[in-house]
């Protein structure tokens, strides 16, 4: 109960905004090495903006496979590094308060993501120092001391602002090889305005010490970069988050320096600290202490990932950083420069943005128009492309998974697809509705209906994911792992209901999920073939690409639209449709059964259903039962009509197939059965208009127009014939007319002007 309380009160205290996503996970291993439980973690969590439903559970499990337990010294270091106060009891004894603590190996789980910046996915790598050109640092300015100290405090302060700087020293106690370290002696002075700073040191001459107190010769002195309240030198004490500190001296001084040029940091001020490192006080303008905390782990992890190793005890608004002007072992701690790189945080963040946003680059035409890249080859003949993307749209239960599956052996044996040719590939069927026993004896029927013996099944990859779907943007990365190695030629999705985020009638939210899609043809180099189902109500009035449920992305979108909508089939047309099967598939028993039998009687008998269904019974005693199932089966079938838009390729024209278990039935005799049918709500197609009738047409309404001005002018005259004189400009007020058209009108309905009244009109 003891860790747990001191668990709590550390967590309290620590805010999980201002932790990087190492941190974050570190404090979540700490939690659970010390007994904590996962509740814990996600409640204390949930303070954080950035925080996502499920994070702390799915990383919860692998917080403790490190080589290393994390333990509670993590918890105690970040709360110390936040200015916090660690409780007095801690679990691993009295005395760890008081000892330095290291903070552990970074903590990686796989499938996520190193950093939770909310600023991309890209690594943020602008230095590659392989091809790194070092510069000299600029020559000594020959400033003095004071001189140098005045220009740094008019670039970071205002002359009104308290200035806090120490000049004192102590030496620290020996370290395990007897060496010891000046460090800073206390809080030094921190209730001296800039402007009063200025003045001290405008009429010292060169004597800098006269102003801010004599220093150590060994260590120098120090300063601090954000402007205070006078009380203190706390963070608490800082007035305006305006910058932090970029240090590192692990690398040459002239190398630190290439590298912040490069990085086009914001700096201010660039100091040498008279040792090692350089000092560089980066513009970071943050509103408050959250959003510089989250600005300086950003500056931080970008200057990380580019060559320089940042101390980050150094983040603290407060920090002390070296004074310009004072020397340190007979070495200037100088100026170097002053407004380095981009002018603000923003504009610097910006670029970065920009740097990492992984859009490709612009390129001009004139380089590659005698160069063009070839066109992908073509999956779909005439249909699409390899690497392109396509949506099969239909009603519910029209068998658009058939269709699916069987695009899916097509391409795997290289076949036909309901007329198309398919390049041969593999495969990932994504079955996100069907039980896995149905969607595999489904494959197998399909095999067996088209009377392939597989020899390419193992093209044929499936992925079931009933009852283990995700939204969409979390199913593609963990589609995009488990495939990166396979060289499919194409992942087909069915159906994408399962897995939308979002409504699917807000057009940005649908453009966010389809993005998805171009992810995974992007890094699979695959086409991704998708199906939805149409919106309710008769579609027959409808375009194809209108037919989809939700918005118009939907249409728009994919590179090929393949649309299905239903036929409606009368008694007399499946009458037709039923004579057609059984007679085709009496003949096919009498090919079995009887190879001459074409010759044995006339032509023209030969597709008569009573010649075959006798000639049959003579030669099989079992031609009746294959009859009758020929005529259940025949009028159980529906048809459809297989439309669609095309980007890449001449629009097809409609095409006609008949679904009968498992299989959607193409070909000329189909076309010739339903070319005429239409759909629900379809309106008949009518014969184009001769010359002649357009013109009686024509005629007709010129004629009725006419006779409807005519009543309505005469009304308009009835009405204003009130005893006095109606005018044509009365006429033309009362109808909303020109005076021309209203005199025009008048004379078509009969009226006339009495003599000497040329705007005057009467009823003749």
């Amino acid at each position: 109960m003891e860790n747990l309380d001191f668990i709590a009160e550390c967590l309290r205290q620590i805010d999980p905004a201002s932790l990087d996503y190492n941190e974050w996970l570190q404090a979540g291993a700490a939690i659970k090495h010390e007994g904590g439980s996962l509740e814990m973690w996600d409640t204390w969590s949930r303070r954080d903006p950035r925080y996502r439903k499920d994070d702390c559970s799915r990383r919860w499990d692998g917080l403790d496979k490190g080589a290393s337990p994390v333990t509670a010294g993590t918890l105690v270091k970040l709360c110390r590094d936040r200015g916090g106060t660690p409780p007095a009891v801690c679990p691993q004894g009295d005395d760890f308060l008081n000892q330095p603590i290291p903070m552990e190996e970074p903590i990686t789980l796989p499938g996520f993501r190193e950093n939770r910046s909310s600023r991309g996915n890209a690594d943020q790598q602008i230095v590659r120092k392989e091809w790194l050109e070092i510069e000299p640092l600029p020559p000594d300015s020959g400033k003095s001391g004071p001189q140098e100290l005045s220009e740094y405090i008019r670039t970071l302060f205002q002359n009104d602002e308290y200035v806090g700087y120490v000049a004192t020293a102590f030496q620290s106690e020996p370290d395990a090889s007897g060496k010891r370290k000046w460090l800073p002696g206390g809080k030094g002075i921190y209730s001296v305005t800039a402007g009063e700073l200025l003045r001290q040191l405008a009429h010292c001459g060169t004597d800098l010490g006269g102003v801010i107190g004599d220093w150590e010769p060994e260590c120098g002195a120090w300063i601090r970069f954000n402007p205070l309240d006078g009380k203190g030198v706390a963070d608490a004490n800082v007035t305006d988050f305006r910058f932090a500190l970029v240090e590192s001296d692990e690398i040459p001084v002239n190398e630190q320096y290439t590298i912040c040029r490069k990085l086009e940091l914001p700096i201010a001020a660039l100091v040498h600290s008279g040792g090692k490192s350089l000092h560089a006080i980066v513009r970071i303008e943050a509103g408050d202490y959250r959003e510089y905390q989250k600005r300086v782990d950003f500056l931080y992890e970008i200057c990380r990932k580019n060559g320089l190793s940042i101390d980050r005890k150094n983040r603290n608004p407060s920090r002390l950083s070296r004074l310009p002007g004072a020397d340190r072992e007979g070495v200037r701690q100088r100026l170097v420069a002053t407004n380095l790189g981009k002018a603000s945080w923003n504009e610097w963040a910006d670029w970065i943005a920009a740097l990492n946003d992984e859009l490709p680059d612009v390129e001009c035409l004139g380089d590659v128009w005698g160069n063009l890249p070839p066109l992908a080859d073509c999956l779909i003949e005439g249909i699409l492309r390899k690497g392109h993307k396509m949506l099969v749209s239909g009603p519910s239960k029209a068998g658009k998974s058939f269709l699916l599956l069987e695009l899916a052996v097509a391409i795997a044996e290289g076949k036909e697809w309901i007329g198309w040719k398919c390049r041969q590939g593999r495969v990932l069927y994504v079955n996100l509705e069907l039980d896995r026993a149905s969607c595999l004896h489904r494959i197998r029927d399909i095999y067996k209906a088209k009377k392939i013996n597989p020899p390419a099944i193992e093209n044929i990859d499936v992925w079931n994911l009933r009852g283990n779907a995700l939204p969409m943007d979390e199913l593609a990365p963990r589609l995009i792992r488990r495939a990166i190695k396979r060289g499919y030629a194409a992942v087909i999705l069915d159906p994408i209901y399962k897995v939308i985020t979002g409504d699917e009638n807000s057009a940005d939210q649908m453009a966010k999920f389809c993005n998805q899609f171009d992810k995974v043809c992007t890094e699979l180099k695959c086409s991704v073939i998708y199906c939805h189902h149409h919106s309710k109500g008769d579609q027959g009035q409808k375009r194809a690409q209108d037919r989809a449920s939700g918005s118009g992305v939907f249409a728009r979108d994919p590179d090929a639209l393949i649309d299905l909508v239903e036929l409606e089939i009368d008694e007399k047309r499946r009458e037709q449709i039923r004579y057609h099967f059984q007679v085709r598939r009496l003949q096919r028993l009498l090919d079995t059964v009887h190879c001459r039998w074409r010759e044995e009687i006339e032509m023209e008998d030969a597709e008569r259903l009573e010649t075959l269904i006798s000639r049959a019974r003579e030669l099989d005693p079992d031609a009746d039962r294959v009859n009758a199932d020929e005529f259940h089966a025949a009028g159980a079938m529906t048809g459809w009509r297989i439309g669609g838009i095309l980007r890449e390729f001449p629009s097809f024209p409609d095409r006609h197939a008949f679904f009968r278990y498992p299989l959607h039935l193409t070909g000329d005799e189909v076309e010739t059965l339903l070319c005429d049918a239409r759909a629900t709500g379809e309106l008949p197609v009518r014969a184009p208009l001769s010359r002649e009738e357009r013109a009686r047409i024509g005629k007709e309404t010129a004629a009725k127009k006419k006779a409807e001005t005519i009543q309505e002018t005469r009304v308009a005259f009835a009405a204003l014939d009130d005893g006095k004189p109606v005018t044509t400009k009365r006429l033309a007020d009362y109808l909303g007319v020109d005076e021309s058209v209203a005199r025009k009108r008048l004379g078509n309905a009969g009226f006339q002007h009495p003599e000497g009244a040329k705007s005057v009109w009467i009823d003749a």
